[in-house]
Parts: structure tokens; sequence; C-alpha cells
């Protein structure tokens, strides 16, 4: 797997501190730059779709968007809720990648704060959600879809057959008529 394939920090236990909170955005550099901040896609970015494409071509079937249990406004970018297992495809700006991160030069103080907020954030969902019993399995948004793809069905359990198209699981067991 790749270096950027990572399961996320440890649980720090039933107390946690919450992300820090992040101060008022000081405004836009530009009206070009908050123009182009304002269209970033929050879902269904690229790296997302094109991994989801993967994992349904493989048989395997998830929720997009779900809810993290007891934070409703956070989301699972794809969660295979049966297994618990929680995939997000981190983007590496807004996430720091350690490889493609970048700090913006204008306002880049509010943005270092920000930044960091957000991996705390990351943190701190990664325990909930492991409090609750999940697997939380996180990808760079760099990472190549079918390397990523492979990382994920390794975390899933084996017992699971992937529905092949055009198979419907029965959803009542009905006596055999002879």
């Amino acid at each position: 797997m790749s270096q950027g394939f990572a399961d996320g920090a440890q649980s720090a236990g039933p107390l946690r501190a919450s992300p820090q909170s992040v101060p008022a955005h000081p405004g836009s550099s530009s009206a070009a730059v908050s123009l182009r901040m304002s269209r970033a896609r929050r879902r269904d970015t690229a790296p997302e779709i094109a991994l989801r494409k993967l994992l349904h071509a493989q048989g395997l079937r998830y929720r997009v968007a779900y809810p993290v249990p007891g934070q409703r406004r956070r989301t699972i970018d794809i969660a295979f809720t049966r297994q618990k297992v929680a995939v997000f495809v981190d983007g590496c700006f807004w996430h720091g990648c350690p490889e493609h991160g970048t700090i913006p030069r204008a306002n880049a103080e509010w943005w270092r704060q920000k930044l960091a907020s957000n991996r705390a954030r990351d943190v701190d969902t990664n325990d909930m959600l492991r409090d609750h019993g999940w697997t939380v399995v996180r990808v760079w948004e760099h990472e190549l879809p079918s390397n990523a793809a492979a990382g994920i069905r390794g975390r899933l359990s084996p017992t699971i057959e992937p529905r092949l198209s055009g198979q419907h699981s029965p959803r009542t067991n009905h006596p055999a008529s002879d």
C-alpha cells in the first residue's frame, strides 16, 4: 500500500478534546480566489468517484455520505455499514498531506490554524468511529484508486461475498415448494 494509506491515530480513550476552533476568516485575498474556493467540492470529488466506481465494479455495495454515529454533522465518504468499515478520501490540501499539502501565502497563519483544526477533527472522528466499533480507512486523493480499492477490500470480511450485477439478495426465506 502507498505511504498515504493510513488508519489514522490511535484512540485517546473515552475523554477527548474537541477539535480546535478556527478564528473568523480574515477575508479572501481576491475575488478570483473567493470564487475558486467556493466552487471546491466537498463531496463527490473525482478521486472519490473513481474509487467508488472501482468498488462498485467489484461487486461491493456501500453507503455514500453516511452520518458518523453521534456526530450528525460529520459524514463518512464511503461506509460499509454491515461490516462497520468507514472510508475517507482525504484531499491533499484540506487534510494536510505530507507529500502534497501546502499552506497559502495569503492569510498563512489563519490557514495553518484551519488545516490543523481539520487534522484534529479527523483524529477525533477516527476515535469516535473506533469507539463505536468501526474500522477507519483513510485514503489520500493522490493514491491510485486501484491501490486504495485493494486496501479497502483487505479490511472487509472475507465471508461477505460481493454482489454481482443482476443478483439480488432475498428479503425473506420461503420454503421451497414441491
